[in-house]
């Protein structure tokens, strides 16, 4: 396989006259001190830099790099900025839509490259995670022999989703999320940068936190919604890019939402308190504005998480596992995929029957302890598994209820300042009626009665 004539035709035309490429293509770091974000991974001496030559130690010895971390933080651009460091050829491929053959094509393309050419591959895989066992088994000779360098990227735990072979032979990078900081230092540099727009238009600060919003903490986002801003605004003779052009560029209103101030939590008390009120139209109200400006799902999960024993509880046993997947949901996929799974527990959580007792049981509980009730182990319920326990009675007595018929014995197990405490008070909605029924029974059996 021959380095691709029309890609390098379209790479020289782009190089003389920027302007043909989009200004997320024209942003594109060009080194490493151009990437933004991820220093931690860009310190000198990091595994990275030693990666592309750059500082002591030389070229790092792993032969593929992973790189895992959310969408739209920058997995594709490293790779690009690794192979123009190291000056190679740069192919990228889609675990989506290549399989094994395409990955084959690719390796013996870069045999005959290196060969005839003498220059050595990059391939980058997107999404590896998607690639079965079986795949990423025909990987590994490429990788060993070093006929390519692999660069693959995940949203994916990789220690769940990449072959152990393929692993080891890795260097691990995890990617944190760009941060609004980043993005704003991105921006700002598009703006004045020649590559760029060149100084051509400014932006003041309700447009960019718009801007910023309207990006999510995807970069590439934020560079296309500055470009569409920048355009409307040069079109209409101004020097400025203001709120209102770029509403009107990228066909959205600003939304009133501050993720750092009063608005942040007034609207997250909102999502919660609609759907402890069950009114699903209000929760998925809120649920939008929170997406809209931008919030990190991952917040919205945790909140989702929290409602789930907070306000409904055992009246709905389902209600906890989930919101649990909601939030492993979204921390695999990220946005814009990740408004349906958030969406599709807010609805569950909101129509649940409610319950608080989880809350008020736990929380009666640890006020009395807060008090000084909290009391000796009763001796019969101490560990018993060490030589002298049954000299100082620990253990003896204890029984075993497993043996007792129907599996409750009679016997205490709170400590005596706080035994007959009935924290536990369950509703009759829902599934907990079941559990109403339930714990009374136990209650008379412990107490001695039949």
């Amino acid at each position: 396989m021959e380095p691709d004539l029309f890609t390098a035709a379209a790479e020289d035309r782009q190089e003389k006259d920027p302007s043909t490429s989009p200004l997320a293509v024209r942003m594109r770091p060009r080194t490493l001190d151009e990437v933004v974000g991820q220093q931690h991974l860009l310190k000198p001496g990091s595994p990275l830099r030693r990666l592309v030559g750059d500082g002591a130690g030389g070229p790092a010895g792993a032969s593929s790099v992973i790189l895992w971390g959310p969408p739209g933080i920058g997995k594709t651009t490293l790779a690009y900025v690794v192979s123009q460091a190291t000056q190679k050829r740069f192919v990228e491929l889609s675990a989506i839509t290549a399989g094994v053959k395409e990955v084959r094509a690719v390796i013996e393309g870069a045999k005959r490259a290196a060969g005839g050419y003498g220059k050595d591959t990059v391939l980058f895989l997107d999404e590896i995670h998607r690639f079965s066992k079986a795949q990423q088994d025909s990987l590994l000779p490429a990788v060993e022999n070093r006929w390519v360098t692999l660069i693959a990227a995940t949203t994916e735990n990789p220690y769940f989703s990449i072959i152990s072979p393929l692993l080891s032979r890795s260097l691990l990078l995890t990617l944190e999320p760009l941060t609004d900081e980043d993005l704003s230092a991105l921006m700002r540099r598009a703006l004045t940068e020649e590559r760029g727009l060149g100084g051509a238009v400014t932006l003041p600060a309700d447009a960019e936190a718009h801007l910023l919003r309207i990006a999510g903490g995807d970069a590439r986002r934020a560079l296309t919604a500055l470009e569409a801003g920048a355009g409307a605004a040069i079109a209409k003779g101004e020097e400025e890019i203001t709120l209102q052009t770029v509403e009107e560029a990228v066909d959205r209103a600003a939304v009133r939402y501050d993720r750092d101030g009063d608005q942040h939590y007034d609207v997250a008390s909102a999502l919660i308190k609609s759907i402890r009120g069950s009114d699903v139209d209000a929760a998925l109200h809120y649920l939008a504005r929170m997406i809209d400006a931008g919030e990190d799902p991952r917040f919205i999960a945790r909140r989702l998480m929290i409602s789930a024993s907070e306000d409904i509880g055992l009246a709905d046993p389902t209600a906890l596992p989930i919101a649990v997947a909601a939030a492993q949901a979204v921390a695999m996929i990220g946005f814009p995929e990740a408004a349906l799974t958030l969406s599709h527990a807010t609805i569950a959580l909101a129509l649940a029957p409610k319950s608080n007792t989880a809350t008020t049981a736990i929380g009666a509980a640890l006020a009395d302890v807060r008090a000084g009730l909290a009391g000796s182990v009763p001796a019969h319920l101490r560990d018993g598994h060490y030589k002298g326990a049954a000299k100082l009675g620990h253990a003896v007595g204890y029984v075993y209820p497993h043996d007792v018929p129907g599996g409750i014995a009679a016997q205490q197990y709170a400590p005596d300042e706080v035994h007959g405490k009935r924290y536990y008070e369950p509703t009759r909605y829902g599934a907990e009626a079941r559990y109403a029924d339930v714990v009374e029974k136990v209650r008379e059996r412990l107490r001695g009665g039949s």
